[in-house]
């Protein structure tokens, strides 16, 4: 999965953390859209904009997330910021984000650009230069950039973190699922039963992967459906008890099939 489609993920389903990023009250978020934006005249499409809502007085945010070097990323960032602030009927004012994981993948070419990367208007966040996070927001977004060494202890942190501070359930399903997002990213080579492996069942089997395996085979309804779940609900990590339970298999049944897995 691509870094910046992880950061889409993240800003569209806690857009607080953005704003946390850049240092304004996560409570902005409220009076904020996250969206993409397209200028259909132009045939083109800007991905991570927040609009504000009813407020002429508050700026456009432009978000860029770069994971690799790129020359022409100033040139094609404010091309695209000033064709769409042509075209647009909104009159507020505008702010640029780049975010980099490090200082060396921030290479872009800047002579021509100097006047408006200086001018407050441009702010460029390194997340591995971040200081120790003191939230769970600004703690996510630096997992992203953990060593792979210390990734894993860092997510089981934040899992702990979440089920104390997120009251709401399905918030804390969705940062649940952010943050397998996150190490399956970070661990491209391992299979998902090794992920699952490294957190235990009890936390995954509140993910979307998991819940739908297992409504798949509820809402199948014949024989035929449920057999079909069982090999993927063992890849996520259940047990041949666990399953048979959710299924409502005979126990018997089940070990057959995990048996020919």
């Amino acid at each position: 999965m691509k870094t910046d489609t992880i950061f889409y993920r993240l800003f569209q389903s806690f857009p607080s953390i953005f704003f946390e990023l850049i240092n304004q009250p996560p409570e902005t978020a409220n009076t904020y859209q996250f969206s993409s934006v397209e200028v259909k005249q132009l045939a083109f499409r800007i991905d991570s904009v927040f609009l504000p809502q009813d407020n002429p007085s508050s700026p456009i945010y432009f978000v860029e997330v770069q994971f690799q070097p790129d020359k022409k990323l100033y040139s094609r960032l404010f091309t695209e910021i000033f064709l769409y602030l042509d075209k647009t009927e909104l009159t507020n004012n505008w702010r640029g984000v780049v975010v980099y994981p490090n200082r060396n993948t921030d290479t872009g070419e800047t002579e021509r650009y100097i006047e408006l990367l200086t001018s407050g208007r441009i702010t460029r966040i390194y997340l591995d230069e971040l200081d120790t996070p003191t939230s769970i927001a600004i703690a996510t977004v630096k997992l992203v950039v953990e060593p792979e060494s210390s990734a894993v202890t860092k997510a089981r942190e934040l899992i702990n973190l979440a089920k104390q501070q997120i009251e709401s359930e399905i918030a804390q399903r969705e940062f649940l699922e952010l943050i397998e997002t996150i190490i399956v990213y970070k661990f491209p080579q391992k299979s998902r039963e090794e992920i699952e492996q490294m957190f235990g069942f009890s936390e995954l089997k509140q993910t979307k992967v998991y819940q739908e395996a297992k409504q798949e085979g509820r809402t199948e309804g014949k024989l035929e459906g449920k057999l079909e779940a069982v090999p993927l609900m063992l890849n996520l990590g259940a047990t041949v008890e666990q399953i048979a339970e959710s299924l409502d298999l005979d126990i018997e049944l089940v070990r057959s099939v995990a048996s020919h897995k």
